[in-house]
Parts: structure tokens; C-alpha cells; sequence
């Protein structure tokens, strides 16, 4: 009937969460993190460029203009939690080998405020909104790399009602792009396994982008992709999107048990994710029914294709390396 429920639904959450205050407690918990350190993790601030220790990448400050053609937007996930630090640190190495320059906000990004506006909080989101909103048209920002379907999805539809106009792409999007176009040289990039793709909500059902991450998985030689039961548009939830990430489920099994179990019963030995919040709840879920890391390694799609490249290079130079004493022919053989 093409009836679009979201919108009602939200309506309703803001009437409870600003009127009424009625909303759950684990919500307050984050609702104060974002308000006081801008960021649901309610971590410092000054530790958001953390991850980049070691790695060339360039952190810019507000008050100087950007130089860079991108800017990359790492997001809360990506900046404070620990397994998706790893997926932000992957994505710089895969940008440096494609020779793409991006610039990083580190401390001074803040929150996008997506989990503030699904639960309801209007005034909170627009708190952090504007702010990021000025920082970004004072620096001349254009366009933004995201590794978050989440921040995507807030930067690209959303920030234009309050006035920020930015061309926005996922990293899928951009690893495709850098594949297809042979930027980044997969030619090597090999895996002999199984990996099966988890469909995050606000990358497909919100923004129509499904095969994006398919193509840059299927472009690493020797891996075998098998979609879940409910895979692309009739995909299944992780559990943790519309604020759910900061919350705790009580009632019947556990969305993301329910999809783990999806994942494992395809026989994958890798699980890829495009969404830092799939990632924590979909490897969460993979743990909990057993399966620890040697047995199924779960993902994003840029460490995976990173681990695909860095391994073709080793078994290059395996085969390239001269022969030990030990492994000279033997006359006559």
C-alpha cells in the first residue's frame, strides 16, 4: 500500500520521549553520554582520533579549511569500540593503497545524533546536528566517506532539513567504485573459503544499497559467497538498529542469536558485515552459539578483502622467495 510507518512510529517515540519522558532507562544512560562527552560510548573525546596512532592519517581541525577531496567520517563505533576500530584502521590501509587522500575529524566529530532521532529525542539530535552542520560548511566539506550505514543514512537524507548539503557514499559504495575502476588492486586478493553477507537495514531497506558490498567480497578469487535464508530485501535486523544497540532485549530469543544461527547455518567460515552496530551484535551472536573466531570469523567487508589482499601478497612472495638448503631439488628429481 506504500504506507511509510517509520515516520508514524517516530512521531509516537518523540511524543513519549519529549512529552511524557517515558522512555527506557538503558536510553537515559546514552541520552546523557551524547549530551555531555557526544558520543553514546561516553567516552573522552580527545581519545576519538586513537586509532589512527601509527597509520598515516591526516586529522584536521575545524578552523582550517579542508585540502583534502574526502573527508572520512569514522563515527562513534568506529572511533571507541574496540572491534570496529579494527574495521576504521583496514579501511585507511585499503584508502592509502588506492592512493585516495581523506582527512579525519578525530576529536572534534561528534555523534551524528542517529540514535537520539529513532528513539525520539529530537532535541538532543538537533543539539548535535547543528554544530557538526557548522563545522562541516566552515571547513568547505563536500563530500564524506562513512563506514556506519547509520551516520550514512543521518548525513545524506536527514542533515539537508537543517540545512547540511554534502555528497555522502558508504565505503562499500567507495570500495567498489576503487575495485571496479582498478584503483585498488585486487588482482592478488585471494581467500579459499565460504563467507556469507548480512544485510544491514540503513544501508539496504532504508537506502537501497545491496550490491555494493556483494561486489567487493566477490571480487576476492577463491571465496565462495552464500546468501543467508533472508538475505537482500527481505533481510533480517541485527537487533541494535532504531537506538536498540543501547538497550536489552527480555523478551522470546535474541534478534541477533536468531540471525547468528542464520549465518552459521550456511556453513560459512567468514561472516561479513557493512555496519559497525551488525558487526558487534552478529559476532555477539556467532559467540554465544559457540562458534569462536578460528572457526567463524565475522567482519567487515573491508577486513576482509584487506586479509584477502595481505594474503595473496604472502603466498606471492612465498613462491617468489629463493629455495632454503633444505628445499633444493635433489639431482636427478
Amino acid at each position: 500500500m506504500n504506507i511509510e510507518i517509520l515516520d508514524k512510529i517516530l512521531d509516537m517515540r518523540r511524543y513519549l520521549s519529549l512529552m511524557e519522558s517515558n522512555f527506557p532507562a538503558e536510553l537515559g544512560n546514552a541520552y546523557r553520554a551524547m549530551e555531555n562527552q557526544s558520543n553514546p560510548w561516553g567516552m573522552n573525546q580527545g581519545e576519538r582520533g586513537d586509532w589512527a596512532k601509527g597509520l598515516d592519517v591526516k586529522i584536521v581541525d575545524p578552523g582550517e579549511p579542508l585540502t583534502t577531496e574526502w573527508l572520512y567520517w569514522v563515527g562513534c563505533a568506529g572511533s571507541f569500540d574496540d572491534k570496529n576500530k579494527k574495521v576504521t584502521q583496514a579501511m585507511a590501509k585499503l584508502l592509502k593503497r588506492a592512493g585516495i587522500e581523506v582527512a579525519v575529524l578525530g576529536p572534534s566529530e561528534m555523534c551524528t545524533g542517529d540514535s537520539a532521532r529513532r528513539s525520539g529525542n529530537e532535541y538532543l539530535f538537533q543539539m548535535l546536528a547543528m554544530p557538526n552542520i557548522e563545522m562541516l560548511d566552515g571547513m568547505g566539506v563536500k563530500k564524506i566517506i562513512t563506514q556506519c550505514p547509520h551516520c550514512f543514512n543521518t548525513l545524506k537524507n536527514e542533515y539537508p532539513q537543517l540545512g547540511g548539503n554534502y555528497e555522502v557514499v558508504h565505503h562499500s559504495q567507495l570500495l567498489e567504485h576503487l575495485i571496479e575502476s582498478g584503483q585498488l588492486d585486487v588482482g592478488t586478493a585471494t581467500l579459499d573459503e565460504r563467507l556469507t553477507y548480512h544485510d544491514s537495514c540503513y544501508l539496504g531497506r532504508h537506502n537501497d544499497v545491496y550490491l555494493a558490498p556483494r561486489k567487493v567480497v566477490g571480487s576476492i578469487k577463491g571465496i565462495e559467497v552464500v546468501e543467508m535464508q533472508r538475505n537482500g530485501t527481505k533481510g533480517m535486523c541485527c537487533g541494535a538498529g532504531g537506538a536498540r544497540m543501547w538497550m536489552e532485549e527480555s523478551i522470546g530469543v535474541k534478534v541477533n542469536d536468531e540471525r547468528a544461527k542464520e549465518a552459521l547455518s550456511t556453513g560459512a567460515s567468514r561472516v561479513a558485515t557493512a555496519c559497525p552496530f551488525c558487526f558487534i551484535m552478529l559476532d555477539d551472536g556467532v559467540k554465544a552459539a559457540g562458534a569462536d573466531d578460528d572457526q567463524v570469523k565475522v567482519a567487515d567487508i573491508s577486513v576482509h578483502l584487506l586479509d584477502a589482499i595481505e594474503n595473496g601478497e604472502r603466498q606471492l612472495a612465498g613462491r617468489d622467495a629463493p629455495l632454503s638448503p633444505l628445499e633444493s631439488p635433489i639431482a636427478g628429481q
